[in-house]
């Protein structure tokens, strides 16, 4: 059996324990945990949040990720959401609405579900002996040759303990990566855009359960994204030239502003009031992380907090869930020697996240087209799509691509 089919039963070893400390409970946290008890590795999770998250907005999990949730057992124990049969509309404002393609109707297949299942799935498999601090950050990050001294903060009170590695897996604004790498402004990329994301109370706009629907206009648009058996979920993606200003003020009335002069109708209507009548959302600027290096000694960033490919890139959980598998696969080959290992993980990873990243900038046209040349060409690519035999040519030319099909590759496989 090769390293990269690894199973959790055959790995957990009973020797001495090296000691981990994993901060965030998100997909990448868990993961990372996960995987690092697999390989017999003392593991404590830290959050600063008082809980985990349970629901959270759409994602889809694509080829890369379904393998490695594979070998990390938690496959199965994600659903797939995506409703059978669905249809998608192009609306307008004016309650106009003709069929358009959908977030599954474009190239490759993923599953689609809440974030919060994948967090589920993963979380439900953690064994009982992996420790969860809640509320708790790290304040400061000090190492030597031998260790890693973390001091970490829980409602006032301190304690410093020694870890053999620290992952930071704390997201696109991460305190690990701050304490040990240096401040956000070094490594974030603004793209100029902001996303809204939550969860609706149920159908709006006249779209039923099992539809969804696409307001696109030059430089902003809503996406409504149906579920099976859960309510849909609602995405709004716009352009601006001041993402600082952004975030004054109260959330609603930057995206009111955002898609105004022109009357909102009825769907976005809805949104914006299903928006303003929630307290659990995501309201943020999409921005990618540039980092020349992932680790530092015995310090190493995963997930958003190294890479951060963008929600329109679609491959953020795939690579979450391929950096946690590919990182216990390397730590097992190198014997658990820390430098080797790490190096060996970026090695292999970063050629493949560089092509997610590139993706993520390719696809902003897809959720949010910058003009109105975008959004014709758009409307000819959803016609051409339907003639009986370009339409077929041309999906599997689009599906051939390597972008396409990167998106697919097992990339935390190693023979």
């Amino acid at each position: 059996m090769g390293i990269g089919e690894h199973t959790f039963q055959q790995e957990v070893r009973r020797s001495r324990r090296n000691r981990a400390l994993v901060v965030g409970l998100g997909i990448s946290g868990i993961a990372t945990a996960l995987r690092l008890r697999s390989i017999g590795w003392e593991t404590v999770i830290v959050e600063k949040s008082p809980g985990r998250r349970t629901d959270g907005y759409f994602i889809g999990i694509f080829g890369a990720g379904q393998a490695a949730a594979r070998r990390l057992g938690i496959l199965d124990a994600i659903p797939d959401r995506s409703p059978a049969n669905s249809v998608n509309y192009v609306v307008t404002r004016s309650g106009d609405r003709r069929s358009g393609l959908g977030f599954t109707d474009f190239p490759g297949e993923p599953r689609v579900m809440l974030r919060g299942d994948v967090e589920q799935g993963a979380f439900a498999a953690l064994p009982d002996d992996v420790e969860i601090r809640y509320t708790t950050t790290p304040i400061r990050i000090e190492q030597d040759a031998d260790g890693v001294d973390a001091t970490l903060e829980q409602s006032g009170t301190t304690v410093t303990e020694r870890f053999d590695l620290v992952v930071g897996a704390d997201g696109v604004r991460s305190t690990v990566r701050r304490l040990v790498f240096g401040p956000h402004e070094q490594y974030l990329r603004r793209l100029g855009y902001m996303i809204a994301a939550f969860m609706l109370p149920g159908p709006i706009g006249g779209i039923s359960a099992t539809e969804g629907a696409m307001l696109l206009e030059p430089g902003r648009s809503l996406l409504v994204l149906p579920f099976v058996d859960h309510a849909p979920t609602a995405f709004f993606s716009y352009r601006t030239d001041d993402v600082d200003l952004q975030f004054t003020g109260r959330p609603v009335d930057r995206l009111r502003a955002a898609y105004v002069p022109k009357p909102y109708g009825r769907l976005l209507g809805e949104a914006l009031d299903a928006f303003e009548a929630t307290d659990d959302y995501l309201f943020d600027t999409v921005e990618q992380v540039q980092a020349s290096t992932w680790s530092k000694g015995r310090v190493m960033l995963t997930g958003d907090a190294a890479w951060c490919a963008t929600v329109y890139s679609g491959m953020g959980t795939s690579a979450a869930l391929a950096g946690a598998d590919l990182l216990g696969t390397m730590l097992q080959r190198h014997s658990d020697r820390i430098g080797p290992a790490l190096l060996a993980w970026e090695n292999h990873l970063r050629p493949h996240i560089a092509s997610y990243q590139r993706t993520g900038i390719k696809q902003i046209s897809l959720f949010t087209p910058a003009s109105r040349r975008q959004i014709v060409g758009r409307r000819l690519f959803e016609f051409v799509d339907r003639l009986p035999v370009v339409g077929t040519a041309t999906r599997q030319r689009l599906n051939n691509s390597e972008d396409n099909l990167e998106k697919d590759r097992d990339i935390a496989f190693v023979d």
